[in-house]
């Protein structure tokens, strides 16, 4: 059954994600407050991140720069900076 949440990334009542994607406190914070789109958009984000960067998710360091990234990026409202990336110019 879909659900809407007032998704604090997009500043609207968006439909959410179908369950926790992630552990813990922070994972029942984007639960709640997080729609399927934006997260959407932190994913592509993250998986720029992880090749940008070379992370390896078995380091619990490389785990803990992609939390406090998806934290500033989903609530903080905080660009992903990403060396080397340059989105492609809107035509």
């Amino acid at each position: 059954m879909a659900r809407d949440v007032y998704c604090v990334f997009l500043k609207k009542t968006a439909p959410g994600l179908d369950f926790q994607l992630y552990p813990g406190e922070l994972g029942k914070k984007i639960f709640d407050n997080i729609s399927k789109e934006a997260f959407s958009q932190w994913q592509s984000k993250q998986t720029m991140l992880i090749n940008e960067k070379k992370l390896n998710m078995m380091n619990l360091e490389h785990r803990k720069l992609l939390e406090e990234q998806m934290q500033k990026f989903l609530f903080e409202g905080e660009a992903v900076d990403i060396e080397g990336y340059v989105p492609q110019a809107k035509s």
